[in-house]
């Protein structure tokens, strides 16, 4: 018998807000129930109808057991669902649709909310030998960004450092770097201003001492950046000869995006008209010090197991970590450069780590879905040496 097909019957993601911006105050599962809800609004889908709940959350430092279930617990999903949270670095929140296939294909579920959810403003720093004391001297604070995501304990190397060995060993010059990130800010202004975000993105709404407000926009994104304005910045990875600026690599950013995913014939069954079809996922490993060319091995994987290529897909989503790590990656893989990151990329919109995967994936379907594209390609690069590349289809 063969497999049943997994459809997204919504795809919803909150604003990605800047480092320490309007929605640092908002933990992470309440990000991810802010979308959460949203999404099963889009779909038709009551909260006491999901079976289970699986979240992409990488920055976990300080946020208790088990984030995902707490998420589902402020949506009021019941408490007999059961949720869990993923962290695969950047792959996470993809990873979460073909986990929440493999429960929908083995009948373990009916309805899956999977996705992402990232708070980088609230990732916090640590003591690390408060617990047995200091006896003498000074001790550092650690930054828990730095050591739960910067920093790869297997290239020993900082992820802007692995970004600089690509740039060097492929000759991909500063200037190219900063054309991509520039391109990247420009197709996301043109994007926001012809409100291409608004059926992907919903408004949130932050209250404070000083009243409420409405954030219906990505914070991150700086669309009058000039290339004389982008050259101004410094190389912040290598002391010598570096390319690798705060200009031409991904942003620091908070936000979540959330999917409802179900078996074609439940979403037949109950009159549900989606989104696409998952049609398949493909995680391979790849050299830690080179992380940055993940999606080649993985795409080529994925489409050596289905036959596929890539004139099969009319739209490409592949993360921009790093300017240099993409154009690597386009020097690899022949992706027509018209069809990729239409809509901008994490350059401009920001990399909410946990949350991405899940976010490139509620950009994709939406654009598909607006082009009447009938298949497109997500791919990211993952810290620690992997690659993640997924295929979507119109239903």
């Amino acid at each position: 018998m063969s497999a049943p097909k997994i459809v997204i019957a919504s795809a919803v993601r909150t604003p990605i807000g800047r480092f320490n911006g309007t929605l640092a105050g908002m933990s992470a599962p309440e990000l991810g129930a802010a979308a959460g809800n949203a999404a099963l609004e889009a779909a038709s889908v009551s909260a006491q109808e999901v079976d289970r709940v699986i979240m992409g959350y990488a920055r976990q430092a300080g946020a208790g057991p088990n984030p995902a279930r707490q998420m589902q617990r402020l949506m009021g999903i019941p408490e007999a669902s059961t949720a869990w949270t993923l962290n695969q670095a950047c792959a996470s929140g993809l990873k979460t649709l073909q986990m929440a296939a493999d429960e929908l294909k083995l009948g373990r579920a009916k309805v899956v909310m999977a996705g992402g959810m990232e708070s980088m403003s609230r990732v916090p720093f640590m003591l690390d030998r408060m617990r047995t004391g200091y006896r003498l001297g000074d001790a550092p604070v650690i930054d828990g960004m730095y050591r739960d995501g910067f920093q790869c304990p297997i290239a020993n190397m900082i992820m802007g450092e692995t970004a600089e060995l690509l740039a060097q060993e492929r000759g991909i010059t500063r200037e190219e770097q900063d054309r991509f990130a520039l391109d990247s800010q420009r197709k996301a202004g043109e994007a926001r201003d012809a409100g291409r975000f608004q059926d992907e993105m919903i408004p949130l709404t932050i209250k404070s001492r000083k009243g409420e407000t409405v954030l219906d926009f990505d914070e991150h994104m700086r669309p009058d950046a000039t290339l004389e304005s982008m050259a101004k910045l410094p190389a912040v990875f290598a002391k010598e000869n570096g390319t690798v600026t705060p200009g031409n690599a991904s942003g620091i950013t908070d936000g979540a995006a959330a999917l409802v995913l179900m078996t074609a014939e439940e979403a037949e069954r109950r009159g549900i008209s989606p989104l696409a079809e998952l049609m398949d996922v493909e995680v391979t490993g790849t050299d830690p010090k080179r992380m940055g060319l993940g999606p080649v091995p993985a795409t080529n994987q994925l489409f050596e197991r289905n036959g596929w290529q890539m004139s099969d897909f009319g739209l490409f989503e592949l993360n921009e970590a790093f300017a240099a790590q993409a154009l690597a990656c386009l020097q690899e893989l022949p992706i027509p450069r018209e069809l990729l990151n239409v809509n901008g990329g994490a350059i401009a919109l920001g990399h909410p780590i946990g949350c991405t995967g899940a976010r490139i994936v509620v950009t994709l379907l939406h654009e598909m879905r607006r082009r009447k594209v009938d298949r497109g390609l997500a791919t990211l690069c993952v810290s620690g040496g992997l690659g993640i590349s997924a295929g979507f289809q119109l239903v």
